[in-house]
């Protein structure tokens, strides 16, 4: 068995680690904005917290690329864990970074592909849903013109836009709270697309499955009749040898030549 190279075991010994950074980062994220009138000590805390979870997560992109034996790939494949860490931890690409920061967790779990793109859909649709609701919280929140002002609101907003209903009462006003809802919309609609796709495929799977078990059940019984045939044969064959009488002529099946009658012997 080919052993794990050194990028792998690395990935595998800070998963729990970069997920729980994650969680923190997370929380870092949300709490500024659920609570705006917190402490400055609040606000200071979360922002070391931000840049803490930043510099982990670059020091492990650097770590992986360092140990890939293929680095010019590794850019290529781990594109997004890149922009992650070159952008600047302003808003709302802060969130972006949250994104990415999920996403390499979830890429490196090991699961089943079914159990692996169910969670990869839960989870993004909550995320979405979540951090969506926040980053368009914060820009609208002061908006002169703005009518997503609490939670509740930008939670509504965000379930309407992701599932493209938008009933129209919560929209946002400013430039960059209308470029959150298209991201907003093109994901919904893109998570859309692959729960539907992965319904459609487990169908198409699923008969093709019962398809394939039918042929195999056909097949045996063809067989089980043909040994039948052949073991009547047998039996009939051994009787009349047993009586010493000639065997009965065997009932041709069919597309199988006619047996010409025996004939006596002239004296």
């Amino acid at each position: 068995m080919k052993e794990p190279s050194r990028q792998l075991l690395w990935e595998r010994r800070t998963q729990t680690p970069l997920l729980v950074l994650a969680v923190a980062f997370a929380v870092a994220y949300a709490v500024p904005i659920v609570v705006p009138d917190a402490s400055a000590r609040v606000h200071g805390a979360c922002t070391s917290v931000e840049w803490m979870v930043w510099g982990a997560f670059a020091a492990d992109y650097l770590v992986r690329l360092a140990l890939s034996e293929e680095r010019g790939r590794f850019v290529r494949t781990h594109w997004l864990d890149l922009a992650a860490v070159v952008l600047p931890l302003v808003q709302p690409l802060r969130l972006l970074r949250l994104v990415a920061t999920l996403l390499l967790v979830g890429r490196r779990a090991r699961m089943a592909p079914q159990i692996q793109l169910t969670t990869y859909v839960a989870g993004s649709v909550v995320g979405l849903l979540m951090f969506g609701s926040l980053a368009v919280l914060s820009v609208e929140r002061d908006a002169p013109d703005g009518n997503i002002k609490n939670l509740g609101d930008a939670v509504w907003w965000s379930f309407t836009t992701m599932t493209t209903v938008g009933y129209g009462d919560h929209s946002p006003t400013t430039g960059l709270g209308r470029f959150l809802a298209v991201g907003l919309m093109l994901s919904g609609i893109a998570l859309l697309g692959v729960v539907t796709a992965n319904i459609a495929a487990w169908f198409i799977s699923r008969f093709e499955r019962d398809d394939q078990a039918e042929r195999l059940q056909l097949a045996a019984i063809a067989e089980l009749q043909a040994e039948v045939r052949a073991l009547r044969g047998e039996v009939a064959r051994l009787g009349g040898a047993a009586d010493g009488t000639a065997a009965p002529p065997a009932v041709a099946g069919p597309g199988a030549p006619a047996q010409r009658p025996a004939t006596a012997p002239t004296p």
